[in-house]
């Protein structure tokens, strides 16, 4: 009965700029579903949907996570958006 979440791994959450309960998108890459949730600390290398999220992927597959910010025009000019690439343990490498 657990309503959901994502369960993301808190080095990968500080490297991201995601707070815990920030709302969040999560694309799975290999079914094509698409949904939003929020953000929990969840263990080293963790990336984890649960509760009714966890019925849109399966183990192993491949997601994006996306967290939005908004912005003025101003704050705009000089803003870079936060990439992070991981390797198959969700462990941070250069893209």
């Amino acid at each position: 009965d657990y309503v959901g979440s994502i369960s993301i791994d808190p080095a990968l959450m500080q490297r991201a700029d995601i707070a815990e309960n920030e709302r969040v998108d999560v694309l799975n890459v290999d079914n094509g579903e698409r949904l939003t949730t929020y953000a929990i600390t969840g263990g080293p290398g963790e990336i984890c949907l649960n509760g009714a999220a966890a019925h849109k992927a399966a183990k192993d597959d491949l997601v994006i996570i996306c967290a939005y910010a908004w912005l003025t025009s101003e704050e705009l000019a000089d803003h870079a958006p936060r990439i992070v690439h991981v390797d198959a343990a969700n462990r941070p490498v250069a893209p």
